[in-house]
């Protein structure tokens, strides 16, 4: 919990980063408090049987190690001496405190048998399959967290606890979303003295007015009044002014009346936990027991920053792919390739800012090598293509010496700052792959395959331009059969005007009348125009034509027109062969019409 109403004391201060900001960082993780914002996800007993907390912290660190963001989880001891009456009261609301329990309170140890325990275990031995090293506190771990933080041994440290602050953390991270491309929200401490004018002095007096894990707190007193009161002092005296005149300062503030605490205290069996109008308590107890709230949080029992314990954990450990393959299937029921799926491209994207990182301090110290020369290989053997993943450009690449894992999608600008000469290499292939594409032939486009109504009308106009070559193919055998025989008889075209001639045109087709042997026409493709009736002597010499085109024998009654004789060839192409193919074309054609209906 921490401090009462801290959070919202604080809110100006909070601040929303992207996800990314964690990359090449060393975080320390309240593990305790991870679980119980996974396990509030979901409490269900269905949840915590299908153990959906161990998945939720599983793809946290994944997306974490993808960033390089190095792991510190930290546990919580046993429970301060100062916080076991505020323990009891949570586990029985009704228990009620002796004075000599409130005097000299005893630590706690937690029930390594509970659920809860069995949750923390699971998740370390999940942390140290994936390489995280853990770090068992003595006491609060959040406390742990804030001395690592304040060593300078880590970044910032993930904590809902806002007494963080109080322990002395810089920079404190109260939540995480993987959503939406991931963000954090962080509260840094650099904000708080500067927005609010709170410094660590100041918030630990608050929470002695205010009340948290450690105190009550004063009666009658919201934050708005416990900050000014904070604030009218200055937050290098805070600590002694509270530490020496106990809460009279308080007193004054409210404007209450004096009044003999001893004498208040006198006769009741539970004085420490009396409160009166005043808003203290005994005052021989309220200043003991405000100097362990102090000493509690200037002086927490933590690993010192020389220990081994914290020095073993400022160790990078590998991850080990058979024992996670285990964990996995056994508490997730996830099969080995799952798992892989998941886990093996975080930990090449991982390795591969490892190189960027390496790559970057040689060029600080002004060390230039080129990437056949670098001391570490380089994770990446070649990219692939580029790849959109979010709005952001990234690149398909392939791995070198990663075991089972052969391709996946990383960023492009950490290509470019791990091995920007891949990019180069990739462009290079690119280029010679197009001019290769320039020098080839180009295919003819195919047409594309009109619809099934221009289809429908083309298989139409050919059925009818069939049919008309056949029907003309029908009238040039009579016209033949008219102009042949032998070469002394004497063949007449008789055109009479007073006889209706019927020519019916449907596209190339022209039905012509015949009668008494003589040819009834009227079509230009045969015979030119006439205007008035006249008889033709095929045996007669033709005409001898003028320049005027009129001929000598030519009258005012009679005009010469031109007989083209048909020749053999000409009567085979629409012979009686020809007829039958085209009504076999005919019918083949309908046969397709149908098939594409």
């Amino acid at each position: 919990m921490g401090v009462k109403n801290l959070w919202d004391i604080l809110e100006s201060c909070k601040k929303t980063l992207p996800l990314h900001h964690l990359q090449n960082k060393r975080v320390c993780i309240d593990l305790s408090c991870w679980i119980v914002q996974l396990q509030n996800v979901n409490k269900s007993h269905c949840a915590i049987k299908d153990k959906l907390y161990l998945r939720g912290l599983f793809h946290r660190l994944r997306a974490l190690t993808a960033l390089n963001c190095s792991l510190i989880f930290v546990t919580d001891g046993a429970i301060p001496a100062i916080k076991s009456s505020t323990y009891r009261k949570r586990l029985n609301p009704g228990n009620v405190l002796t004075q000599d329990e409130a005097i000299k309170p005893s630590s706690i140890r937690r029930n390594a048998g509970s659920e809860f325990s069995r949750m923390i275990k699971e998740a370390k031995v999940l942390g140290n399959a994936l390489g995280i090293p853990c770090l068992d506190g003595i006491e609060e771990a959040e406390a742990q967290c804030a001395l690592l933080n304040y060593e300078s041994f880590c970044d910032g440290c993930f904590t809902s606890d806002s007494d963080a602050f109080l322990f002395g953390a810089r920079t404190v991270y109260r939540d995480i979303c993987l959503g939406e491309g991931g963000y954090l929200v962080c509260y840094e401490m650099d904000d708080i003295e500067r927005k609010l004018g709170l410094g660590r002095n100041s918030l630990i007096t608050l929470a002695v007015i205010l009340g948290g894990d450690y105190s009550e707190g004063v009666y009658g007193l919201g934050r708005e009044s416990a900050c000014q009161i904070v604030k009218s002092i200055g937050d290098s005296a805070v600590l002694q002014w509270i530490a020496s005149e106990g809460f009279s300062f308080v007193k004054k503030q409210k404007g209450s009346k004096k009044q003999t605490e001893n004498d208040k205290c006198n006769g009741r069996e539970n004085a420490a936990e009396y409160k009166n109008p005043n808003g203290s308590k005994c005052p021989s107890l309220m200043k003991i027991q405000t100097l362990q709230v102090l000493n509690a949080y200037l002086k927490p029992k933590c690993h010192s920053a020389e220990s081994d314990a914290v020095q073993r954990i400022l160790a990078l450990y590998p991850y080990s792919r058979s024992q996670l393959q285990q964990i996995c299937t056994e508490f997730l029921d996830w099969p080995p390739e799952k798992t892989d799926e998941y886990i093996l491209p975080k930990i090449a994207e991982r390795e591969l800012r490892r190189f960027a990182n390496l790559r970057s301090t040689a060029s600080q110290v002004g060390v230039q090598l080129p990437l056949n020369e670098m001391p570490i290989k380089c994770p990446l053997s070649r990219i692939i293509k580029p790849r959109k993943v979010q709005g952001v450009d990234c690149f398909e690449v392939s791995w070198e010496e990663m075991d089972g894992l052969e391709t996946s999608i990383v960023p492009a600008d950490l290509v470019q700052r791990a091995c920007p000469e891949r990019i180069l290499e990739f462009q290079e292939r690119r280029a010679q792959g197009k001019k290769r594409n320039n020098t080839r032939p180009r295919r003819p486009r195919l047409e594309k395959t009109p619809p099934l109504g221009q289809i429908d009308q083309k298989l139409e106009d050919l059925l009818l331009e069939v049919d008309q070559e056949s029907s003309l193919a029908d009238d040039a055998t009579v016209l033949c059969g008219s102009v042949s025989g032998d070469d002394e008889s004497i063949a007449q075209i008789h055109v009479d005007s007073s006889i209706q001639t019927h020519s019916t045109w449907n596209g190339n087709s022209v039905n012509k009348g015949f009668a008494s042997g003589r040819a009834y026409c009227q079509e230009d493709d045969i015979l030119p125009a006439l205007s008035k009736a006249e008889v033709i002597d095929l045996t007669s010499p033709p005409p001898v034509r003028h320049a005027s085109g009129k001929s000598k024998h030519q009258d005012d009654n009679v005009e010469c027109i031109n007989v083209v004789e048909l020749s053999d060839s000409e009567n085979d192409m629409f012979s009686p062969e020809h007829i039958r193919r085209a009504r076999e074309l005919r019918m083949f054609i309908a046969g397709i019409k149908d098939n594409l209906y």
